[in-house]
């Protein structure tokens, strides 16, 4: 639990309720355009164990989950690669949100409008624990990452490349 307490349920939190996951909640104060470099400096967490929600799409449109080390991006075209589309590029954050059902920056791959494919940076998955985002825009939550193998099944990739 945080010093600040509880915060209220989301659609990401109630699913890993729901589903027995034992999570810490991390509210911290939202920065537009921080990102998880600026969530991981007020939280003094390892930057590369903040793991950001990108949805992205292939070149048809269709949605997908790619979860990314918060000081890493993605090579779009490995990617596309390993998962056998001809591109991937992010989404507008509009037609994101109209996805996942979050606010751009408050994306949690827990608990989205619309069920998508998910993709998760292999190197995050030798993590310990990792910090993602509970589903609102201030707020992270602490979860093993084989959580994300289990309830999303999520594939693992490699597509990581420094900022």
């Amino acid at each position: 639990m945080s010093k600040r307490g509880h915060v209220s349920e989301t659609p990401a939190t109630a699913l890993l309720r729901a589903q027995a996951v034992a999570f810490t909640e991390h509210p911290y104060e939202y920065l537009e355009h921080g990102g998880a470099e600026h969530s991981a400096e007020v939280l003094g967490f390892d930057p590369f164990t903040v793991v950001k929600t990108l949805i992205m799409q292939d070149q048809d449109a269709k949605p997908l989950i790619v979860l990314m080390h918060g000081n890493r991006k993605v090579s779009t075209k490995n990617l596309a690669r390993q998962i056998g589309a001809k591109s991937v590029e992010p989404c507008q954050p509009d037609v994101a949100n109209r996805h996942s059902g979050y606010l751009v920056g408050g994306t949690s791959p827990f608990g989205t409008r619309r069920a998508m494919p998910v993709y998760i940076e292999e190197s995050i998955l030798a993590l310990p624990r990792i910090a993602i985002n509970g589903g609102r825009r201030g707020y992270l939550i602490g979860i093993d990452p084989q959580v994300c193998l289990q309830l999303l099944e999520a594939k693992p990739v490699q597509c990581a490349i420094d900022l």
